[in-house]
């Protein structure tokens, strides 16, 4: 990231989908909504093709939860934002 000091991204970032496991910060996308614009995810649970993730931040009971494909950079279809 610009203005990290040494350029270093400040989370630890899984893109391996066969190592996916609940905890794991991915880098996931709206498409429809926001282009390629990455947005980064807790992972909740993970299914054989899809995982089940929280927006990062949102550490708290009850968080909201999205279904996001099984990929090295998950999408998050629209609907699953409200």
């Amino acid at each position: 990231m610009i203005g990290m000091g040494n350029g270093a991204c400040p989370v630890d970032i899984n893109f391996e989908p066969e190592t996916f496991k609940p905890g794991d910060l991915v880098s996931y996308r709206v498409p429809e909504e926001f282009g390629d614009t990455p947005f980064v995810g807790k992972i909740v649970t993970v299914e054989p093709d899809v995982i089940v993730l929280t927006h990062y931040g949102d550490d708290f009971a009850g968080a909201h939860t999205m279904i996001a494909t099984r990929s090295a950079r998950p999408v998050v279809t629209v609907d699953q934002l409200d």
